[in-house]
């Protein structure tokens, strides 16, 4: 006996078809489309923030122009971002046209290659706001040991601009780890159902 897809067991507990969505997997899906769309939008965000920031101040009649190339943490949270964004557009696709065929199980490199690529983007996106914000942290503090200055007292617009895109990019990079918990939960169902099918339990 089987109603729109669920058949219904002699104990009366559904149980749902491989062949069609569940709630839970429709539930999962939807959520790894969101988290996607807005990394997408918030590493854009990150890399136009920091890459047009700049702010020009006269330095004894002298013009100094403070810009995200003069640090390399910087540059590198620019490119890690637009990384990012590149990835997360491509998995929105991906996303889009598995909802749209209606399947949730995809084969299996193809979900490792998935994983794989979220456990890279979440390493490589905190790794790039580790390092922005230990820069940041000396252009706001300095180093008076090593008689380094602070930046930020002469360059403030340009730090507070800063500041917003190590943020955009920190909530990029922990949804990064929420969509890898996302993939994991994806690719190792995938041996627990051939499990139960080989079992018959399916």
């Amino acid at each position: 006996m089987s109603y729109l897809g669920v058949g219904v067991s002699p104990g009366n507990v559904p149980v749902y078809h491989g062949s069609k969505l569940t709630v839970i997997d429709r539930r999962v899906r939807l959520t790894e489309l969101v988290l996607r769309c807005v990394i997408c939008g918030l590493a854009i965000l990150a890399a136009v923030l920091v890459g047009l920031d700049t702010q020009v101040k006269e330095v004894f009649t002298v013009q100094k122009k403070a810009k995200f190339t003069d640090m390399k943490a910087l540059i590198f949270l620019v490119v890690v971002n637009g990384l990012a964004a590149a990835y997360s557009l491509v998995q929105v696709l991906r996303c889009v046209w598995s909802m749209v065929r209606g399947s949730v199980l995809f084969n299996k490199p193809l979900a490792w290659a998935t994983f794989s690529g979220d456990q890279a983007m979440a390493y490589l996106t905190f790794a790039s706001v580790a390092a922005a914000a230990q820069s940041a942290a000396l252009a706001k503090l300095g180093q008076p040991e090593l008689q380094w200055m602070k930046i930020c007292n002469m360059y403030g617009k340009f730090c507070n601009q800063i500041g917003e895109g190590i943020a955009s990019a920190l909530l990029v990079s922990l949804s990064m780890v929420a969509l890898s918990a996302i993939s994991a939960f994806s690719l190792f169902r995938l041996y627990g159902d051939s499990k139960r099918k080989s079992n018959g339990t399916w």
